[in-house]
């Protein structure tokens, strides 16, 4: 029997493998853009630095919460391929698909919870505080 090897898979580097990384993280973003939650986090995101910098937020205030903001982001995203990868080789529903799922919405609530709190935190200090 005649033994068929799989072709070399050939890795960019250099500028080439910078390139290729960040057309699929836009690609990432693309997809992310499709769920609701990610679009209103989005809006949470702008809203909030609006109001930081309306209530006279400091830079590294401002930086911390852009920080919180993308950890978000790095969440939702994960939590998206959770879901996805859990859809593709689990379609029907059971007990493990749903778990990684609930997990991976905890997990997102956490870092919704911890960047509100930094929020109300900073803006409530500097409109008590003036």
């Amino acid at each position: 029997m005649a033994e068929f090897s799989k072709p070399a898979v050939t890795k960019e580097t250099g500028i080439r493998h910078f390139l290729a990384a960040a057309s699929y993280s836009w690609g990432g973003f693309q997809r992310l853009l499709q769920e609701s939650a990610f679009r209103q986090e989005l809006l949470f995101a702008g809203i909030s630095l609006i109001l930081l910098i309306v209530v006279g937020a400091s830079v590294g205030e401002i930086i911390i919460a852009v920080v919180l903001f993308l950890g978000v982001f790095a969440v939702e995203a994960m939590n998206t391929a959770v879901e996805e990868v859990i859809d593709r080789i689990s379609p029907e529903i059971s007990n493990v698909g749903k778990h990684a799922k609930d997990l991976g919405s905890f997990a997102v609530l956490c870092m919704l919870v911890a960047s509100g709190l930094y929020l109300l935190y900073v803006i409530g200090s500097h409109l008590l505080f003036r």
